[in-house]
């Protein structure tokens, strides 16, 4: 790639020089507006910018994604695809998009980030315009929580002046300092600008562990009656995930701003998984690997892993968190 880079500026160097030597009067003007156009069109070619040629939303990809990269979650699915579309689709929206992803270690919160990043970002996640944050990582120590504040108030601030369509990750907001979080409040919020700013265009997603004991219960209720786990709907899910992330004093969200003014736009719920869908997410990643997918190496695998309630063996503990590492020992 730098060989190719050099060759081709070489190449227009030496061409608006031809041009300017033949007819300098009259071509040098057209000589360097096409060689500035023409560099420009191969700076944007091959580095990053901020317009549609590395930003553009495909709807349909992700669709295609979330139906076949992601088991066992029809609500997530769902609501995301129809959330993310309704906003993208929108040329004016009246606040940024922000988004809520609750439930276990496992059920695919992080892996639905990344598939987000890729609808929308030509590089997906490696793009310089997507922004992830781990709690544990970036914000460690209480005593630095005025600084944090300050900090990350200046980092999105500083994007989303570079890029408008910028996109802020959070993950591990349960073990997020309480308060924190809040200091982008504003960013957040229905203003049209901030300081000359707009965040109207941008994403913030939050990951949380927090809310998924009372995802997993209602999942275990429509088990014990009988009925489909299809049949669960975002409205039998969003209301007991709010409150319980609100009152919640070891998460990030403990009650915070942004929530008590609804300006988290959806809570994403992810379901516990099932055998079932730990063996799907077993035969995806013998695929990925180009192995032919063994249906007996894959089920002996999922069997010995554990499961909860505890004699029921319904629901995965770990999801498909550790399915890459756990699969190695069995093939």
């Amino acid at each position: 790639m730098g060989y190719m880079c050099m060759t081709l500026l070489h190449y227009f160097l030496i061409t608006s020089c031809i041009v300017d030597a033949f007819e300098p009067v009259t071509t040098t003007a057209f000589g360097v507006a096409g060689v500035g156009y023409l560099g420009n069109k191969l700076y944007k070619y091959l580095f990053e910018t901020c317009d549609d040629q590395w930003i553009r939303f495909n709807s349909s990809n992700l669709e295609l994604a979330l139906n076949q990269k992601l088991f066992g979650q029809h609500v997530a699915s769902r609501v995301v695809l129809k959330t993310l579309t309704g906003y993208m689709n929108n040329p004016n929206p009246k606040k940024p998009l922000v988004l809520s992803l609750h439930g276990w270690t496992g059920t695919g919160k992080n892996f639905v980030s990344q598939l987000i990043a890729e609808s929308i970002y030509h590089k997906g996640m490696q793009s310089g315009f997507v922004h992830l944050f781990t709690a544990t990582a970036h914000f460690p120590h209480q005593k630095h929580l005025e600084i944090y504040k300050e900090q990350l108030q200046m980092w999105v601030k500083g994007n989303v002046t570079k890029c408008p369509r910028s996109m802020f990750i959070f993950d591990e907001m349960d073990k997020m300092q309480a308060g924190l979080i809040d200091s982008i409040k504003p960013y957040l919020d229905y203003y049209e600008n901030l300081d000359g700013v707009s965040y109207r265009q941008a994403i913030f997603i939050f990951l949380s562990n927090a809310g998924g004991e009372k995802i997993a219960e209602v999942a275990l209720d429509f088990w014990n009656k009988g009925r489909d786990r299809e049949e669960i709907e975002l409205k039998d899910l969003e209301m007991a995930v709010t409150l319980s992330v609100f009152n919640n004093k070891q998460s990030g969200f403990w009650h915070a701003n942004l929530i008590d003014k609804n300006l988290v736009d959806v809570y994403v719920p992810f379901l516990p998984l099932e055998l079932r869908h730990v063996v799907q997410c077993g035969m995806a990643e013998m695929a990925s690997r180009d192995i032919d997918p063994d249906q007996d190496v894959v089920e002996r695998m999922a069997k010995d892993m554990n499961y909860f309630p505890k004699e029921e063996r319904l629901f995965a503990t770990q999801g498909c968190k550790v399915i890459s590492s756990r699969l190695d020992y069995y093939i």
